[in-house]
């Protein structure tokens, strides 16, 4: 497995081992070991699949408090996924990164906690999963604009997407309270 640090500290771009061969292929998807060795010493305790169709858009989520940090790859399909430094008092604070993660290309993206994290889905439909370092805690999550100007995120698009009524009602960046956002 290698690791590379993206543009934001701690989001980590990860390409895993591919064996394949005419059968199809395998993967390790997560070893605790290869990961702690790494200096990610990480306690998953849930796991989510999410599953849609072309232009939906999901994000950009946060909790707080208890922040998920996020192990996330494709199963299915393509998708561009991002992740939004939005810690109080970061050098990097409204800087963002995205990538294209697809089951063809079997990148996997971690997003620590003090970031929002979102995607678009590029393919037909995209089978995404992803390993969270905090349960799910619906009074701490919080959306954050996907079309917040101050951010500037270039989004693949090629239409409006389809968001949830939570995702049509976020928030810019610059209108969270500061104690809805975490501290660096």
């Amino acid at each position: 497995m290698r690791m590379e640090e993206t543009a934001l500290p701690g989001v980590l771009l990860i390409t895993p081992k591919v064996f394949g061969d005419h059968r199809g292929f395998f993967q390790e998807s997560w070893n605790r070991r290869v990961f702690a060795d790494a200096g990610l010493d990480l306690d998953f305790v849930q796991d989510n699949l999410s599953f849609s169709a072309r232009g939906i858009l999901r994000g950009l989520h946060f909790q707080n408090p208890n922040g998920q940090g996020k192990l996330v790859h494709v199963l299915q399909g393509e998708v561009y996924d991002v992740a939004v430094d939005i810690r109080r008092g970061s050098p990097h604070f409204g800087r963002w990164f995205g990538v294209r993660l697809s089951a063809d290309n079997h990148l996997q993206m971690y997003v620590p906690p003090g970031f929002a994290h979102g995607f678009c889905v590029l393919s037909e439909t995209a089978l995404f999963a992803y390993k969270c370092t905090e349960f799910y805690d619906p009074a701490a999550e919080h959306s954050l604009r996907f079309d917040d100007p101050d951010l500037a995120i270039d989004w693949p698009l090629e239409q409006a997407p389809t968001l949830s009524g939570k995702d049509q009602a976020a928030r810019r960046l610059k209108d969270f309270p500061e104690d809805l956002l975490p501290t660096y």
